[in-house]
């Protein structure tokens, strides 16, 4: 966990371009083979430390993801719908909670079980399992690039839920500590578009 600890402690702000491959759990289809099927998007990414963080996805369903350090927002483009959260416990067990919200690996491990997981495709992975039963991820796993021995970038995220579904998340053009503008975090729901607080 050491290229954890050294993430968490150097890196507080980034950017990067993502592709998300989304496997959902296998289906029989004609006869009795199990399927499983996919789904790609992709799309940039911004966060900043402590709690703030954007997704742009861009193709092939336009949505938009900020959380601003107090307020989660939602905005699916197809629909014009805009969801709005508190932030404050909506991310505990999600990849945010890692890149954006933890100060450190002894805050991390009061939420998440953690275990290295060994190094494939260049990346050393550390598996995090919450302690909390109840949410919708089962485990997380990040995959970390060792750029130097001072400097660990964010190279992927895989994430598995409740439900089976698997999600791979791998991260390109990371620039980390990047100087961000600062309307980055900042959110204004479209005019016309359908505001929900659930």
């Amino acid at each position: 966990m050491g290229a954890l600890s050294v993430f968490l402690q150097t890196t507080r702000s980034g950017r990067a371009d993502f592709t998300q491959v989304v496997t959902l759990p296998p289906r029989a289809s004609e006869g009795s083979t199990r399927v499983a099927r996919t789904r790609s998007s992709n799309g940039s990414f911004a966060f900043q430390r402590p709690g703030r963080f954007r997704f742009v996805y861009a193709a092939p369903l336009p949505q938009t993801i900020v959380a601003d350090g107090k307020t989660l927002w939602l905005y699916d483009e197809d629909l014009n719908q805009v969801t709005v959260r508190s932030q404050a416990g909506a991310l505990d067990d999600t990849p945010a909670a890692l890149i954006a919200g933890a100060a450190d690996v002894r805050t991390l491990q009061s939420s998440y079980e953690l275990a290295n997981d060994g190094a494939r495709d260049g990346l050393l992975w550390v598996r995090a399992t919450p302690k909390a039963r109840e949410g919708q991820t089962q485990q997380l796993r990040v995959g970390l690039r060792a750029v130097s021995p001072s400097q660990v970038e964010l190279g992927a995220f895989e994430i598995l839920d409740s439900l089976g579904q698997r999600s791979l998340l791998t991260f390109s053009r990371m620039q980390v500590n990047a100087t961000l503008p600062a309307d980055t975090f900042r959110f204004t729901p479209p005019a016309g578009a359908d505001i929900i607080r659930p």
